[in-house]
């Protein structure tokens, strides 16, 4: 699917998605990124689903996002909340859904001025 959104600057916004990959002011991406409303980060090393652990939450501590929106895929899967504890105790609200909806999500929350983190896992 491909999104139609003006954009005004340099904010970064998921413009189009598939179950291969997901699509940046048009760029696309076919491995795991982590989007924020200033920066597209790809160090965030992950694979897939099946392979988080309590570091890979931990990254997001440093970003000190409201809320992290966790793109899991074709389908909705939720991690054990050990694995993110850390982010819940600094106050850091984290959702998990399809990857299809983190990107619709995330880009109502960026156009609301919302300090959110997008996360896409494939």
């Amino acid at each position: 699917m491909k999104f139609h959104l003006a954009n005004p600057g340099n904010t970064k916004l998921f413009t189009g998605y598939a179950a291969d990959h997901v699509m940046v002011n048009r760029e696309r991406y076919s491995s795991s990124i982590v989007v924020r409303a200033d920066e597209i980060r790809t160090d965030w090393q992950i694979a897939s689903f099946n392979e988080l652990n309590e570091a890979h939450f931990e990254y997001f501590l440093a970003l000190q996002p409201e809320v992290l929106l966790l793109g899991t895929g074709t389908r909705q899967q939720f991690p054990h909340p050990r694995l993110y504890r850390a982010l819940t105790n600094a106050g850091i609200g984290i959702e998990c859904m399809d990857t299809p909806a983190a990107c619709r999500t995330y880009n109502i929350l960026v156009e609301e001025d919302r300090k959110v983190v997008a996360a896409i896992l494939f």
